[in-house]
């Protein structure tokens, strides 16, 4: 898997892990798969971070997302 793919997958899943932890949490549920989603999002992006020779900076990031977004659009 690509670094960027992995970090883009990662920062959406983590996206969405975010409002189910809330609803879970509104509801008086235990956020079981938002804490799994969220622990998914975290893997991903670290390893994303870490597998990349010298890592991401922010200003990187965004060009990440377009260049993944890039890729998937035909």
């Amino acid at each position: 898997m690509d670094t960027d793919l992995a970090l883009v997958a990662g920062l959406v899943v983590g996206m969405f892990a975010i409002p189910a932890v809330i609803s879970a949490w509104s509801e008086g549920r235990a956020p079981r798969a938002a804490a799994l989603s969220a622990l998914v999002a975290g893997g991903l992006v670290i390893w994303a971070l870490t597998a990349r020779p010298g890592g991401y900076t922010l200003a990187e990031i965004p060009e990440a997302v377009i260049g993944v977004v890039a890729r998937l659009l035909p």
